[in-house]
């Protein structure tokens, strides 16, 4: 799979979900929906690939709007022609937090912890769906009706961004372990993106506490999360009929994701 991944200058853990099989035989469509870690650092070059080779038409930022104010404005936001959707995972700032608490629920991590195991993972991505349902609910509409290929991300494009790409592969009819394969995928850029955020004011004083290894993707993560929406709702299709969509409105994504 690894030749799914988009080198750019300015980021590390970018790359297409096009090529994934589907149960039904058929793929997902190349030029659809990109996964990224944050867009802050692109190159003029990159911004010229991703809009002009690659066809990118709409961004996807799962980050807060404290994370957005801290981070100012990336490249990308100075193109016209592309669209901007921003659609938090996280709860907004309290007034009394500071910009250290706000890299610690944002990652999402704390001093105080437990270990970070597979479980932690799981449940933060099972509280994503829980608190933020109308923002990953929007997140899939942009997906759905976009006309070119769709940048999702947040800020190491592994946990806000891999719950919403589990989701989207899942109504695609992505089989599990191809979903998970992807997910624990970023694994091999792991050291790389922290190395990326750890200089940036948002995230370094939360990082510098942690170890590289409690930050892993590890695959029984997102298989629970996988495992939680198909026992309650019959798949990632019946949680967004659940949530306020059509049947129109799931198979416009399934076709907008597949050949």
């Amino acid at each position: 799979m690894t030749d799914r991944w988009i080198e750019l200058d300015g980021l590390v853990n970018m790359r297409d979900l096009g090529g994934l099989p589907t149960r039904d035989g058929g793929t997902v469509a190349t030029g659809r929906l990109i996964r990224s870690d944050n867009l802050q650092d692109l190159s003029d070059a990159d911004v010229t690939r991703l809009v002009d080779e690659l066809g990118v038409t709409d961004i996807v930022d799962l980050r807060t709007d404290t994370e957005l104010h801290l981070e100012g404005p990336g490249p990308l936001r100075r193109v016209e022609a592309l669209t901007h959707h921003h659609h938090s995972l996280i709860e907004e700032q309290r007034a009394s937090e500071s910009v250290g608490d706000v890299g610690r629920r944002a990652l999402p991590w704390r001093d105080d912890d437990p270990v970070r195991d597979a479980s932690f993972w799981a449940s933060h991505y099972l509280r994503y769906l829980a608190k933020r349902p109308e923002s990953v609910a929007a997140a899939l509409e942009v997906v759905a009706g976009a006309e070119g290929a769709v940048v999702v991300h947040c800020a190491a494009g592994k946990d806000r961004t891999g719950t919403v790409v589990a989701m989207a592969l899942d109504v695609a009819g992505v089989p599990h372990d191809e979903i998970v394969a992807d997910y624990v995928l970023t694994a091999e850029r792991l050291e790389r993106i922290i190395g990326r955020l750890m200089p940036r004011e948002s995230y370094g004083e939360a990082l510098a506490k942690q170890k590289l290894e409690d930050q892993l993707p590890r695959a029984e993560s997102i298989e629970a999360i996988l495992a939680a929406v198909h026992e309650g709702w019959g798949g990632a299709a019946g949680w967004l009929l659940a949530h306020g969509w059509s049947p129109a409105d799931v198979e416009r994504l399934r076709t907008r994701l597949t050949r």
